[in-house]
């Protein structure tokens, strides 16, 4: 006999999910089977991500993909998503940097009629995530930053998004365990201040976006002065966007 509701709670609960209610629903509602049911409540409580056990997160309004060992897309980077739609040139090249299981440029392309997506990951099982959520919408590279991309794309880009680690190094053992513990470290450590994959990206935008095309990169709040230094740094104008709602901090950098 397949798990009720009520035993999907207490069991999440237990665990100490903290949306234990919501979670219960997602997960019977995705589950095709009794056995796949007790499964999924099994791995939920202990510790896989609710993403991963489901398969999929909810991302701008999408159902994104999301495979064991993959970063999980946050909700809080929809507003990186917002801005980047708000700064986008009609029917732009877009490049989704960092991509991981291309939900950001997923939503993109679905918000943004004509573009021309390409993405990248120095993560093999981050693409792989990433080519059935892009599917036909668009092109994914495997490889480090730039690297993989065609050169024909230098100083067409009107969108560059680069949703990229900032975590410092010596804080990644704090994260939460469903963080630290399921998903790749390449995807978390941004280096000694957190700041280093955004001082190479930063650095190689000018080459590759287009007069008036812009730079886009989540980031901390204490981290903020400095990414904004950064980009300056590169040739870049600067500018902080702020989300109270999403406790999200996006730096824009136009060409």
């Amino acid at each position: 006999m397949p798990p009720s509701y009520d035993h999907v709670v207490t069991a999440l609960r237990s665990a100490g999910c903290v949306f234990a209610e919501d979670e219960a629903r997602l997960i019977l509602s995705t589950a095709r089977t009794p056995a796949e049911l007790t499964a999924m409540v099994d791995l939920r409580a202990a510790g896989r991500p609710l993403e991963h056990v489901l398969g999929w997160a909810e991302f701008s309004g999408l159902r994104i993909a999301v495979e064991p060992g993959v970063f999980v897309p946050r909700r809080r980077t929809e507003f990186l998503v917002r801005q980047a739609v708000r700064l986008a040139p009609r029917a732009p090249v877009v490049v989704d940097l960092c991509c991981g299981s291309g939900a950001v440029g997923a939503a993109l392309v679905a918000a943004l009629p004509g573009a021309e997506l390409h993405a990248a990951d120095i993560d093999p099982a981050a693409v792989r995530c990433a080519r059935r959520n892009v599917g036909g919408r668009g092109r994914v590279y495997e490889g480090d930053l730039f690297g993989p991309l065609p050169e024909r794309l230098r100083g067409r880009v009107g969108v560059l998004a680069a949703n990229v680690p900032y975590v410092p190094s010596g804080e990644v053992g704090l994260l939460p365990p469903e963080a630290r513990d399921h998903e790749p470290l390449v995807a978390l450590d941004g280096g000694g201040d957190g700041l280093d994959v955004l001082r190479r990206v930063a650095a190689g935008a000018p080459g590759w976006l287009a007069p008036g095309g812009v730079l886009l990169a989540e980031t901390s709040e204490r981290q903020v002065e400095r990414a904004l230094d950064v980009f300056a740094a590169a040739g870049l104008t600067p500018r902080l966007e702020t989300s109270e709602e999403l406790h999200a901090n996006v730096v824009t950098g136009e060409r």
